[in-house]
């Protein structure tokens, strides 16, 4: 009896993995295809406004934010293109055309203090959007993989805003970087998430199999009950 047993335990444990799997791999929803391009465009945007800092500032804070964001937001897009990929979005080509006009409306301010204080309101403005887009995705969203990405690059979104909260730069809030293919983590601390799925996925295989030792350990004690 117990032999016949131990092919169902297997079978079990098995299963369990295919069902923790498919928990994983939810279906990309209207939302979530919506959120991968919107990141994208708004990474495209963040990208060509940092380098126009760099370029076109007149205060060393204003060009190393916009160093920052460059970084930022090149190791965030390379992991959304990844995630667009694996899912088949197809992503659009360049930032919105209202991006554009805002940022064509800060370089013609270009070389002037004037230049600085615009562009550090547009750049709140766009990252206070940013996170609003993030916590819609997180709150609606249905991917699982796409709310992880979106989790976590939510800390990185949340720095930057911090660098030019009330239009004033703080260029000493830069918090660390982006490791490319981490879903946005910063490079402190961000193997948790990692280490959690691991071990909610080993939970599952361990309960169905703990579940199944006990059925075969009770076939095997009925019939000294009876």
């Amino acid at each position: 009896m117990y032999r016949r047993l131990v092919p169902v335990a297997a079978a079990a444990m098995v299963l369990s993995g295919i069902s923790m799997t498919s928990a994983y791999a939810a279906p990309v929803s209207a939302d979530d295809s919506m959120f991968v391009k919107a990141a994208h465009q708004g990474n495209l945007a963040e990208i060509a406004a940092g380098q126009d800092a760099r370029k076109n500032a007149t205060t060393a804070c204003v060009k190393k934010v916009g160093a920052v964001l460059v970084r930022d937001h090149t190791k965030l897009d390379a992991d959304v293109k990844a995630l667009a990929a694996k899912l088949n979005v197809t992503l659009p080509g360049s930032p919105t055309p209202e991006q554009k006009k805002q940022l064509a409306a800060v370089r013609a301010k270009a070389g002037t203090p004037a230049y600085d204080k615009a562009w550090l309101k547009v750049q709140e403005a766009a990252h206070t959007a940013t996170l609003a887009l993030i916590d819609k995705e997180l709150s609606v969203g249905r991917n699982a993989e796409v709310k992880a990405a979106a989790r976590s690059a939510r800390p990185v979104v949340a720095m930057h805003l911090a660098m030019v909260r009330g239009g004033v730069c703080h260029a000493g809030k830069d918090a660390g970087k982006v490791r490319a293919g981490s879903g946005g983590h910063l490079a402190a601390g961000d193997d948790s998430l990692a280490v959690a799925g691991v071990a909610g996925l080993a939970g599952g295989g361990l309960l169905a199999a703990g579940g199944v030792l006990w059925f075969v350990r009770d076939r095997r004690r009925s019939p000294e009950r009876s």
